[in-house]
């Protein structure tokens, strides 16, 4: 009886065992079978965001919002070189004007910040407006017209070359920076003292004090910054050029300016800096 009732026993499980393997078989097989079903759903009809319907508009939208933004920048360069065709000298004096107040601004801003991180109360005091409006002024009545004027000279008597690397290029560089610069560093001294109020008297005193360094100062910069306009801007563009190159240079003189203060002693001191830098910044 005992022996009986294991044989069963043993039966049994046998037989649940058989029954488990088969309805696992069978699940696992449901699963796979759904799985394939929902792949080749999902590849004859995709989710939206996959479609490729979907991924074209994307990429449309996409470069209609890179083209609406380089498209603009294209007409505004479009319409700069049109305005330097029909009026070349006006349009230089105004981008020059512009160029040299946010110059000014950007310098200010500079020094501002440096102020502030060096504890200097003074940091708090506003934009200087005249200084702006007189760097601003400068590029509008004296440089741009100066360089328009100039160039058209230089380049009737030695016309360009094609290729950036001749001795004319050399020949222009040397007469810019060496026959040139000197003559309007020196306008630059007189417009600047007379635009603040100085007297000849006074300018001519600054001039025996700073000219030298500001040429020296000038030299390290412009030579080969022209050399750069000289050999590889158009005619035409060659002012823009002096113009963009004047925006930077004028903030690392804020720089240097900034640190003349710290050693200064007084606002006699602090304004004579100021004259310097706005001189120095002016010439080429």
């Amino acid at each position: 009886m005992v022996r009986l009732s294991i044989v069963a026993s043993i039966g049994i499980f046998l037989e649940i065992t058989e029954t488990v393997k088969s309805f696992t078989h069978s699940t696992q097989t449901i699963r796979r079978n759904r799985g394939e079903q929902y792949i080749l759903r999902n590849l004859a009809n995709p989710p939206p965001f996959f479609r490729p319907e979907a991924q074209r508009q994307r990429q449309i939208a996409l470069s209609m919002d890179v083209g609406g933004l380089s498209d603009a920048m294209v007409g505004a360069w479009s319409s700069y070189n049109v305005a330097l065709e029909e009026d070349p000298l006006l349009t230089k004096s105004i981008t020059a004007g512009i160029i040299l107040g946010a110059a000014d601004l950007a310098g200010q801003a500079v020094e501002r910040v440096l102020d502030a991180s060096n504890g200097n109360e003074s940091s708090s005091a506003g934009v200087d407006y005249a200084r702006v409006g007189r760097f601003a002024l400068f590029g509008f009545i004296l440089q741009a017209p100066w360089n328009h004027f100039y160039y058209m000279f230089l380049d009737g008597a030695l016309p360009p070359t094609e290729d950036p690397f001749t001795a004319t290029t050399g020949i222009k560089v040397v007469i810019d920076q060496f026959l040139q610069a000197p003559i309007f560093t020196v306008i630059i001294f007189v417009f600047l003292g007379l635009l603040e109020g100085k007297s000849l008297e006074s300018v001519k005193e600054q001039l025996d004090k700073d000219y030298a360094d500001t040429m020296f100062a000038n030299w390290k910069l412009w030579v080969p910054a022209t050399a750069v306009n000289i050999a590889f801007c158009p005619p035409v563009l060659r002012v823009l050029f002096l113009n963009c190159v004047f925006f930077f240079w004028s903030i690392f003189l804020s720089l240097k300016l900034n640190n003349s203060d710290d050693d200064g002693d007084g606002d006699s001191v602090g304004m004579d800096t100021v004259t310097q830098e706005e001189e120095q910044l002016l010439s080429r």
